[in-house]
């Protein structure tokens, strides 16, 4: 972050401080220079529901937000070095570490979501895993079944590692294969016709195709909470209002009515 934007941040601050019932029109004023940057996870704005998120947030408080994606890990170690102002994240293991450490902090859940494990439909019957993720994934490398994974650090690829470890499965090639850079993954599984972990929203977004569909769903070790959360480096001026307003009542009603999302447990 260059020392122009730090000056005006804390002059902003300082402004609202000092004039607290004016304080809205001067900070929807100063986002136009110095946009509010949240940081999400690619499967969240995949899903739509961080755009869908920034969009309601600026129509009703005429501040800008900067949407910037990337896979959760790379985008929270921005985030604890001051790159960014918030965060809406779907990693929560690596959310609590760096909480605990003190490095972020307003750390709300906002919405509750979960993965899929997606693949062609010709496996779900000898499958025969039910809702059992572990126990899919143990016979899905017992056979060798190509797996796609995303191998980038993000929510998705921390859960699905997870998940492997609950399997007590190491994967590895040549059934075990990265996805390439630079297009979706849910669509590069469906065209090797591999299995692959996906966030539901994404799933709901992206949709399914002939003979390609759910294998496993419903394991409450694939549910996951999406979390919002600020930096402690700087204070942007809207800050906590962006933090407040996605954690109150409209923001998480918002989020809840979103394909492939529900309402949080307070």
């Amino acid at each position: 972050m260059n020392a122009r934007r730090r000056a005006l941040i804390r002059l902003s601050a300082a402004a609202a401080a000092l004039a607290c019932p004016a304080w809205a029109p001067a900070v929807q004023r100063q986002s136009l220079a110095d946009p509010l940057r949240l940081a999400a996870d690619d499967a969240l704005v995949d899903s739509g529901l961080a755009g869908s998120l920034q969009r309601a947030f600026g129509r009703d408080t005429g501040v800008v937000v900067q949407l910037v994606r990337g896979p959760a890990s790379a985008l929270l170690d921005a985030l604890e070095r001051g790159e960014h102002d918030a965060a809406l994240t779907n990693a929560p293991d690596r959310e609590a570490a760096l909480e605990k450490q003190g490095l972020i902090h307003d750390r709300r859940a906002i919405v509750a979501g979960d993965f899929v494990v997606v693949g062609p439909l010709i496996l779900a019957k000898p499958l025969a895993a039910g809702g059992d993720v572990a126990l899919a994934l143990a016979r899905l490398a017992q056979a060798q079944v190509p797996f796609l994974t995303r191998g980038d650090g993000s929510g998705t690829h921390l859960a699905e590692l997870r998940l492997w470890r609950a399997a007590e499965v190491l994967p590895a090639a040549p059934w075990y294969q990265s996805a390439d850079a630079g297009a979706p993954p849910l669509a590069q599984a469906r065209e090797r016709q591999a299995c692959m972990l996906v966030e539901r929203g994404v799933w709901a977004a992206q949709g399914a195709a002939r003979g390609y569909g759910l294998l496993v769903h419903g394991d409450t070790r694939m549910a996951v909470d999406v979390h919002v959360m600020r930096t402690f480096r700087v204070q942007h001026p809207a800050g906590k209002l962006f933090v407040n307003w996605l954690a109150g009542p409209k923001g998480r009603r918002l989020a809840a009515a979103h394909r492939g999302y529900r309402a949080v447990r307070s």
